[in-house]
């Protein structure tokens, strides 16, 4: 018997749960609104590494690990590791995973990431092909503007609808019938591409594929928008998180009572983050520091998490492509 729902919506028979989650953040990070909600804050962007990229892979291999050992688990309990992160070919995650020694699949969805490899694990547990998985991304500010825009020592000033890209790590450990938050069902998405090429822009290029996707969600499951206490997408900011409001209203669905972007909830307004945070770690950071404490304590009891991603790069950028675009939605109730 098929587990799908509607046209992109997956529906388990048994929900596997967020057993432990682990965040690690950046100084600037740290200095954030969820400062105090970290595992553990570096004190400067290298933390002791030789370069930026060096660092990434730090950040990722100590948030897998912690995650692991604060599930009570050995790290040879992890039938599976699924990650990625921003950089060329995934190398942040491909050179962390040398020291952690279990089977890993690598994927890429941008800052999308996350829901991604969390709806793929869980496909996976309720399949009944694991017990235990482990998801994880990570960014790092440097390495991103390195990459995508200019050196940062440059000093390129940017435009205010423009994102600061959050440096950090998250990881989170599912495991088959847990009793923690489980995810309930998944909304895979579509690639959407509404012709935005400014690559500071990144709010407006996503927030279209955002409101495909809870769309979808919303008629798959024939659930209305007040079936979760809060709606979260990965990072959109200021500007994309205001697009996806009125989208959402001009097809008749009112969100603005619960609904929160989690690129508007990591920088204070004088931190200079212009639109808010962006990166794969955006959202992982917000759901492993903030959001899974609060929904084990009760505070929540039904969220729907969706990553938002840009699937452009350096060489579609120098092709004067436009940006497509793509989110997955993850609903995670107790």
């Amino acid at each position: 018997m098929t587990k799908k729902r509607g046209q992109q919506t997956l529906v388990f028979s048994v929900p596997p749960g967020i057993q432990a989650t682990a965040a690690i953040a950046g100084p600037k990070e740290g200095e954030g609104l969820l400062g105090s909600y970290y595992d553990k804050v570096m004190e400067d962007n290298l933390s002791g590494q030789d370069n930026w990229e060096k660092c990434e892979s730090y950040m990722m291999e100590w948030a897998v690990k912690t995650v692991v050992q604060k599930s009570g688990l050995l790290m040879m309990d992890i039938d599976f590791l699924l990650a990625g992160d921003l950089l060329n070919q995934l190398i942040a995650t491909n050179f962390a995973m040398r020291g952690i020694g279990r089977p890993f699949l690598g994927l890429y969805g941008a800052c999308s990431t996350m829901a991604e490899s969390m709806l793929i694990g869980a496909m996976m547990l309720d399949g009944g092909f694991a017990n235990h998985i482990v998801a994880a991304v990570s960014s790092h500010h440097d390495t991103a503007e390195r990459q995508y825009r200019y050196p940062t020592e440059l000093g390129v000033q940017r435009p205010l609808i423009a994102q600061w890209t959050i440096t950090a790590s998250g990881a989170v450990v599912l495991q088959a019938e847990s009793k923690g938050p489980k995810i309930t069902s998944a909304t895979i998405g579509k690639v959407v591409d509404f012709g935005v090429k400014d690559t500071n822009s990144m709010g407006p290029a996503m927030a279209p594929a955002a409101v495909d996707t809870l769309w979808q969600h919303f008629q798959d499951t024939g659930r209305q928008a007040d079936y979760y206490d809060m709606i979260y997408t990965g990072d959109l900011g200021k500007v994309g998180k205001e697009l996806v409001i009125r989208l959402m209203k001009e097809r008749g669905m009112d969100i603005s009572n619960n609904y929160e972007d989690c690129g508007c909830m990591i920088y204070r307004e004088d931190q200079d983050a212009h639109s808010g945070a962006s990166g794969c770690a955006s959202s992982a950071a917000v759901l492993c520091a903030y959001l899974y404490p609060r929904l084990v304590a009760g505070h929540l009891k039904k969220i729907l998490f969706i990553g938002t991603g840009s699937l452009h790069s350096t060489t579609s950028y120098q092709q004067k492509e436009s940006i497509p675009c793509i989110a997955h939605a993850v609903a995670v109730e107790i």
